[in-house]
């Protein structure tokens, strides 16, 4: 029936599947001089864009007519194949390993592709053979999942048309934000209660090293004029000019060690008053209060919510703690 459907031009509707892929597979997509892809593109018909950037992980977006992208695919399941075939040839493993590939979904699609009570993504496993698995959680700083899918090429082809006409039959609700693979890891530095990551001539605030962070939190104060209170991000005073340290240049980050022995090691406690949308304190909240926790965890703060007033559209959150602890609350309550 599945096959009928898609002869019939009813699925031959424009189509966009995006894949995750690590460095060595797009080599292989690509070919000697491009001629790989440049094949694939002319054979299949289907656009096939691979991102830039030098990512351990590249994300290939193909595109088209619906049976343009199954060509497309069944070429890349194909190269794929001859790839581990020509691994082997040279190892002495004996069984030959699975096909694998990294679909990125919309996170708003993986209910339907999963099914009530997973019937679905079981239906699709059995018909085509194939292995299916949708990731629990979202890609960073995304709402996309990925979606692995491992077996024969033949399988694998089958399995990428089921989950096309799933993906026509309910499209995306609201707006997705696209994953973005990140760049290999930049070193990262700490200054004033605070995680940097260094790009091209600036530190660069970066919010997932805050585990470290609360570390730090717990033994210094943001580094501040004496007498002067502390603001959000410390300013400093470099070369005459006041800068926010949201943004630094690298020298002044150098000039101040993490840990700061001379500074007063517990600075007296003081409170800070925030007030957050409603529509965003769930986010800041999380699930059954994890990522509130999560904040009070790291930043070493107490952080009190105010139950939602009647009438407002806003809601008062109260961070107690040292200048760096409330400091360091505040970048994580703002980086949710």
């Amino acid at each position: 029936e599945m096959e009928s459907k898609v002869s019939e031009g009813g699925l031959n509707v424009t189509l966009t599947i995006r894949l995750l892929m690590h460095g060595k597979e797009v080599g292989s997509i690509i070919g000697k001089k491009g001629e790989t892809v440049k094949k694939m593109r002319e054979e299949s018909g289907a656009r096939i864009n691979i991102s830039e950037g030098n990512c351990p992980e590249r994300i290939v977006t193909i595109t088209g007519p619906t049976d343009a992208i199954f060509k497309a695919f069944a070429m890349i399941a194909y190269k794929f194949e001859e790839d581990i075939t020509n691994s082997m040839s040279n190892s002495t493993a004996t069984s030959k390993p699975p096909v694998t590939l990294r679909l990125v979904v919309p996170a708003s699609q993986c209910g339907s592709l999963i099914g009530k009570g997973g019937s679905k993504i079981k239906e699709i496993r059995e018909s085509t053979g194939a292995q299916v698995q949708v990731a629990g959680d979202m890609l960073p700083n995304s709402t996309e999942r990925a979606v692995t899918i491992s077996g024969t090429p033949d399988a694998i082809i089958q399995c990428v048309k089921q989950i096309c006409v799933v993906m026509l039959e309910s499209p995306p609700k609201g707006a997705t934000i696209p994953y973005r693979p990140k760049p290999a890891s930049t070193p990262v530095i700490f200054a004033g209660g605070q995680a940097y990551t260094i790009q091209g001539q600036y530190a660069i605030p970066h919010p997932d090293q805050l585990t470290k962070l609360h570390q730090l939190a717990m033994q210094q104060t943001p580094f501040t004029p004496l007498g002067q209170t502390t603001p959000a991000f410390p300013v400093l005073t470099v070369a005459g000019k006041q800068r926010s340290s949201a943004v630094l240049p690298l020298q002044v980050i150098t000039m101040f060690p993490c840990i700061c022995p001379g500074l007063d090691a517990s600075p007296p406690a003081s409170t800070h008053e925030l007030t957050i949308p409603n529509d965003l304190i769930g986010c800041i909240i999380g699930r059954q209060g994890t990522k509130i926790n999560e904040i009070r965890q790291m930043s070493g703060a107490q952080i009190k919510i105010a139950n939602a007033t009647e009438g407002s559209s806003e809601r008062q959150i109260t961070i107690t703690g040292t200048p760096a602890n409330i400091s360091l609350a505040q970048y994580l309550i703002n980086a949710r």
